[in-house]
């Protein structure tokens, strides 16, 4: 069973078993039509890890894409590079309204010729200092956005391209 479908498969059988033991207190005289039913209420908890890479991601030598995900609608990415190193440089800046930057988390999948997956990096932003009651900002990440570098780490050969993904964005 994959973890998607875990989580149904437990609320039906939670509910098939609130359903089948009636809800009644057992020989209390009330009929279960009688008494109010209580209804579960069951909570998920939110994946702790971002979605692996995908294995394999045929892409033109030197793109660098964004891959399309819950905060992409809310950015704008320009200037997406593959420089030696490797590392991936750009600039992302939040499109949705124009509230400050306070976290963000970027991921990169490098891909070799073959399209083979052949490692990753991360870059992390969180503002210093931000308290909304005293209005602490990071100049940086204001209005026109922010510049990023993802260094690659644990590469098992020459990317010539990569993926981009964000896991984190948080904003005003």
């Amino acid at each position: 069973m994959n973890r998607t479908a875990a989580p149904a498969v437990l609320a039906a059988l939670v509910l098939a078993l609130v359903t089948a033991c009636g809800g009644s207190g057992g020989g209390s005289g009330e009929r279960a039509d009688d008494a109010p039913s209580a209804v579960p209420s069951v909570t998920f908890a939110a994946p702790r890890q971002a979605a692996a890479p995908a294995a394999y991601q045929k892409l033109a030598s030197g793109e660098v894409r964004l891959e399309q995900g819950p905060f992409t609608d809310r950015v704008k990415m320009t200037g997406g590079a593959l420089g030696a190193g490797p590392i991936v440089t750009g600039h992302l800046a939040v499109t949705s309204d124009v509230s400050e930057l306070i976290a963000l988390e970027l991921r990169a999948a490098y891909y070799g010729a073959d399209g083979k997956l052949l490692g990753t990096g991360s870059f992390q932003y969180a503002e210093e200092g931000h308290d909304e009651h005293k209005g602490g900002h990071t100049p940086a990440a204001e209005g026109a956005g922010i510049d990023f570098e993802i260094r690659a780490r644990g590469l098992t050969g020459t990317p010539t391209s990569a993926v981009l993904s964000i896991p984190v964005l948080v904003n005003e």
